[in-house]
């Protein structure tokens, strides 16, 4: 039975209401972002009469530089560990649970989702299946929403995930509030008909309504791309469309010139074209290299029009796609692929600007991750003091292996501890335990008298010694 009483400021069906309307519009600005990554531009704007006849040309005038801009940045923006405290390594406990919900792959699609359109979620939950490993999954922005607490951008106050049933397609939707967890679900939208959902209770079998929040805060996290102190976000491309758009249009320009003119046209005068018995008119001259044309009639002239120079089409778009690299500081090497015989150092600076960019925009990601891990460790009923926790990240910076090792070679005589040098060389959180373990090993055999152990591992004697006796026979 649908509820039709105006429900009270804070109420859960009054979130529902509020954040359910700020979602809709939220979703068309998701929707023209996602279109503009993936190449599907609008199309060039030509006379209206031209439009059918140049459709397919049309449809060939989009070239997704945009595309590049946000793979660029969100490539480099890599998680490889969470840091507690002091602890010179990653904790394993944080790192168990977050591979454990696949958040290897996932988080690369958090992080474009959020380079790409302006924010993605995440959410945590308990699992009843196993109370030490919590349900932690990404959501998509046009599915999720939170509210802060009036003069916070980081206490929130409520969350709404919505979606639509796949065998009923009614719409589902559940409201996050600190007290409980509110299901709600509305008959599937009629076609053409703009209502707002008529929300009604959902119950779910076994489970009481309102359903409890162990959690006690709100389990659904933003992560931000480009945040204001006002609360917003933007995406990384929002205002490069323009320039995008601009090249489009001089591509279309191009395709035109090279369909129409990019060719020699040949003109006559004064010559009669000749004719069949039926009036129509015949082709005199067929081009070909083993042909000549004759024209006995002296008063013909013949000549031709030059060909469209394409040159200041490629000028224009270049001199865009430059200003499209410097807005977003992406190298223009990856927009223009023009890449030859630079060095280590020009390449180097070449990327200094996307370096700085990604290590700004980790900042904002870096403190929702480190958010929705202390949610998911509370989860777990990790009673540890988690308000140091860090995460770890990958070096952004691209570096040759030689140049690696010679720096961290000179690290190492400044006294930089040896999990740190592996962090550098771009070890996983499992490979740096790994390689402690067989460390801590082979230093305990040397204390206990094995000098061998220096120089490898130690050789097996009934191996040994059945090689001599092979040879010896």
């Amino acid at each position: 039975m649908a509820l039709a009483k105006k429900p009270a400021v804070g109420e859960p069906l009054w979130w529902l209401e509020r954040l359910w309307t700020e979602l809709e519009e939220r979703c068309k600005y998701a929707e023209r972002m996602r279109c503009y990554y993936s190449g599907d531009h609008p199309l060039a704007l030509v006379a209206d009469k031209a439009r059918d006849a140049f459709r397919r040309l049309l449809k060939q005038a989009r070239s997704n530089y945009v595309g590049l801009v946000v793979d660029a940045t969100a490539e480099r923006i890599q998680v490889d560990g969470m840091r507690i405290g002091d602890s010179p390594v990653g904790d394993e406990e944080a790192w168990r649970i977050w591979q454990a919900n696949n958040l290897d792959a996932d988080a690369d699609l958090l992080i474009t989702e959020a380079v790409k359109v302006g924010r993605s979620f995440v959410l945590v939950a308990p699992n009843p299946n196993d109370a030490s490993t919590p349900i932690v999954t990404a959501e998509d922005c046009t599915q999720a929403i939170v509210a802060y607490v009036p003069g916070s951008r980081r206490e929130r106050a409520a969350g709404l995930k919505v979606w639509t049933d796949d065998w009923t397609g009614d719409l589902m939707a559940t409201v996050y509030l600190p007290g409980g967890l509110f299901k709600y679900t509305a008959p599937k939208p009629q076609q053409g008909m703009r209502k707002e959902p008529q929300w009604a209770p959902r119950e779910v079998p076994g489970e009481a309504w309102p359903a409890p929040n162990p959690l006690g805060v709100v389990p659904l996290v933003e992560i931000q791309n480009r945040p204001d102190l006002l609360g917003g976000c933007m995406s990384e491309v929002e205002d490069v469309l323009d320039i995008q758009d601009r090249i489009n249009k001089t591509l279309i320009d191009r395709l035109m010139a090279q369909e129409f003119s990019a060719f020699r046209q040949r003109w006559m005068t004064g010559y009669e074209v000749p004719t069949d018995e039926h009036g129509q008119p015949i082709e005199p001259f067929k081009a070909a290299v083993d042909r000549l044309w004759v024209i006995e009639d002296e008063g013909v002239q013949i000549g031709e029009f030059s060909a469209t120079d394409l040159g200041p089409y490629l000028k224009a778009i270049e001199a865009d796609v430059r200003d499209l690299a410097a807005r977003t500081r992406t190298p223009s090497q990856y927009l223009l692929g023009v890449m030859v015989n630079i060095s280590g150092d020009a390449l180097k600076a070449a990327e200094s600007g996307l370096v700085s960019k990604v290590l700004q925009r980790r900042r904002p990601f870096g403190e929702a991750i480190e958010e929705f891990v202390r949610l998911y460790l509370r989860a777990a009923g990790d009673t540890r003091d988690l308000s140091a926790l860090e995460v770890m990240w990958h070096n952004p910076e691209f570096r040759t292996e030689g140049e690696l090792v010679d720096a961290l070679m000179k690290m190492s005589t400044l006294g930089v501890p040896r999990e740190a040098l592996w962090e550098r060389w771009g070890a996983s959180q499992t490979e740096i335990v790994q390689w402690r373990e067989q460390a801590d090993q082979q230093a305990a055999r040397v204390l206990g008298g094995d000098v061998a152990a220096l120089f490898g591992p130690k050789p097996d004697p009934a191996v040994t010694a059945g090689a001599a006796d092979g040879n010896s026979g």
